[in-house]
């Protein structure tokens, strides 16, 4: 018996054919997820375990003239599949910035004969090989082309070079870092000496082999050297000895005088009395001083590389805004390499870092970095608070993008940036959990000395957080809840809170470490002697902005106009980064002329004509800025507690 069709509305076949896209587009979407989650690279994950030999190493670095390292490794195997790895996520950078494209001329071998390798097809750092059977060691060879622009500077020159052996190898996957051994060896320019935290074997001419050493700490230990090389005792009699090794464009730049050298003996001194303790049996401050090799800061367990122009001594008087590099750098041998951010260990250098918390492992080293030059007399106590002073102007006038984004955010940064220039700095910001972190965590210690009654400070906490397990070289992680919790057991408080409040909340409380401090930040028209020297030196790559906190550009030597302050005068006139300030009222641009010309304008209506050049055009702008010059400057609020000088005080 047959049934009469059933009659179907137009709106139910509507949903009907919906109803059938809908799960086309579902069988779609999931089948593309699948493709999508197929598309991983094949790579074997790391494992603790140790690598079933050495891998011997060696670099030979003497081609000063071409800058090519080229490098040869004896990797043991067994028969299988192979996977080498170049380091890709490097500690210090916080980001996946192993230069992979200067790796060139790969050959792999095993008894002198090629092997066939093939890159990953989804991860360009990975290189897959066939092992065959009977064959127990593979030969790799390639080059590190170093070669840079002028602008960029250079790793190796004819005088001297920074060699990071992050960028010199390939290693097994499969393994934690600390499970594979390396026997490495380095052959220099001829005469050249070096400085590293490695330990040497044996030297033959121009050849040294140190001795062997795990894969974590031989990445965690670069070498410096040069043709004028000067090593420096900076805690003489000291059960942990430390080192400044210092290479030279020119015999004179090595010349310290005694004030010099006792300050740098300071720093170590004020550091130990800082943690209570040391986490290495021997420290190198590795410090460049060239207009050509490429100025550096980078933290080391051991040792740290440091690169600054070549007149650090020579025009000492000068360069005060520089001086606190080498303090930095230091802090982080507790801060960083010995305490370090859970998310920011990783078992080998191809899995990937979080930097969530860098607003303690950058920015509490911020922090100690200019408390410690001070404290040791590289500073003079003004000059410390000239350059807080210009800090916190940073945080009071120049950092709008706190209105769209979080300090933790910028955390994101040299990832996302890979510290690239930006062209709205003020409002894209750039890696703020430096100094933002730095002008909280003075506020932190203006808080413990409040609660306290001035009997505890951030000191107490630097001693039981970061100077635990003296003498021990072992990695300790660390969370959020264990700074909270560290910081209640200074002086209890919600410091959970505090620090959420500055960190994950848009337009965080800046400016109360300043005033917690017993200080307060003023503008005159005059710059400090700090910022003075700070301008007058364009080569320094800390060079600060001229006008950020007036009409509100940052303006090179030349007239480069490299940042412009988001809704500040400049920006509402139309200007942009990237243009040239050509003239001023009709005046040839010079610093003294655009200054003259916002005196001029405090005292009138008529606003300032700049001339720009800016994409091949020439184009005239009125900004109407009447305010005069400004620049920040520290002065004491009578009747509170100076806890400011007391942050700074040697101690003893």
């Amino acid at each position: 018996m047959s049934r009469a069709p059933i009659a179907v509305s137009t709106v139910a076949t509507h949903r009907m054919f919906s109803r059938l896209a809908f799960a086309i587009a579902m069988g779609l979407a999931v089948a593309g997820a699948n493709a999508q989650q197929a598309r991983t690279d094949n790579v074997p994950p790391p494992q603790d375990q140790p690598y079933l030999g050495t891998v011997t190493l060696h670099v030979d670095a003497n081609d000063t003239a071409q800058g090519i390292f080229r490098v040869h490794e004896t990797i043991p195997v067994q028969a299988g599949t192979l996977t080498l790895l170049y380091p890709q996520w490097i500690p210090g950078d916080h980001s996946p910035t192993g230069p992979i494209n200067l790796l060139a001329g790969l050959k792999l071998t095993a008894g002198g004969k090629p092997l066939k390798w093939k890159r990953d097809e989804y991860n360009v750092y990975a290189f897959h090989v066939d092992v065959p059977a009977g064959v127990s060691s593979i030969d790799a060879s390639f080059q590190y082309l170093s070669g840079r622009t002028d602008s960029e500077g250079f790793e190796i020159t004819d005088r001297m070079m920074d060699m990071e052996w992050s960028k010199v190898l390939l290693y097994p996957a499969g393994y934690f870092s600390r499970g594979i051994t390396f026997a490495p060896s380095v052959t220099f320019a001829r005469g050249w000496q070096f400085g590293t935290a490695l330990e040497t074997a044996s030297q033959s001419g121009d050849t040294t082999t140190f001795k062997p050493v795990t894969l974590n700490n031989l990445v965690d230990s670069p070498i410096y050297a040069g043709e004028y090389f000067k090593r420096v005792d900076l805690n003489p009699g000291g059960d942990a000895p430390v080192h400044l090794d210092i290479v030279a464009d020119e015999p004179k730049y090595l010349e310290m005088t005694p004030e010099q050298l006792q300050v740098h003996r300071n720093l170590v001194t004020q550091a130990t009395k800082l943690f209570g303790s040391h986490h290495y049996d021997h420290y190198d401050f590795l410090f460049s001083l060239s207009d050509v090799l490429e100025g550096n800061g980078t933290e080391h367990h051991q040792s740290s590389e440091n690169g600054l122009g070549p007149d650090y001594f020579t025009a000492w008087s000068d360069a005060a805004p520089d001086r606190d590099l080498l303090a930095h750098e230091y802090t982080h041998s507790w801060n960083g390499k010995f305490r370090r951010p859970a998310d920011l260990w990783t078992p080998n250098f191809n899995v990937p870092m979080g930097d969530s918390l860098l607003w303690v492992y950058e920015g509490q080293t911020q922090y100690w970095g200019f408390v410690l030059t001070a404290r040791s007399g590289m500073w003079t106590p003004q000059q410390f608070r000239d350059a807080l002073a210009m800090v916190a102007a940073n945080y009071e006038r120049n950092r709008e993008g706190f209105q769209w984004r979080t300090l933790e955010d910028t955390t994101n940064d040299p990832t996302a940036a890979r510290r690239s220039s930006l062209p709205y700095r003020s409002w894209q910001m750039s890696e703020d959990y430096y100094s933002g972190g730095q002008m909280m965590w003075l506020e932190v210690d203006a808080k413990l000395r409040q609660l306290t009654h001035d009997h505890k400070s951030l000191d107490d906490f630097a001693r039981a957080f970061f100077g635990v397990d003296n003498g021990s070289y072992v990695t300790k992680t660390y969370t959020f809840d264990d700074v909270a919790a560290a910081l209640n057991g200074v002086a209890p408080y919600d410091w959970a809170s505090f620090l959420r409040a500055h960190v994950d909340e848009l337009n965080p409380p800046l400016q109360n470490g300043i005033a917690g401090t017993g200080w307060k930040l003023v503008y005159t028209d005059q710059e400090s002697a700090y910022e003075k020297a700070y301008n007058s030196r364009p080569q320094s790559p800390r060079h600060m902005y001229n006008f950020a906190w007036s009409i509100g550009l940052t303006v090179g030597d030349k007239g480069q106009i490299n940042d412009v302050r988001w809704d500040g005068p400049a920006f509402r006139a139309g200007i942009s980064t990237g243009a040239t300030l050509v003239a001023v009222n009709g005046q040839n641009y010079s610093t003294d002329v655009l200054k003259s010309a916002i005196t001029e304008a405090k005292n009138n209506t008529a606003p300032i004509k700049l001339l720009l050049k800016y994409q091949g055009g020439y184009r005239t702008v009125a900004v109407d800025y009447h305010d005069g010059l400004q620049y920040p400057h520290l002065v004491r609020v009578e009747g509170t507690p100076d806890y400011l000088d007391e942050i700074i005080a040697p101690r003893k």
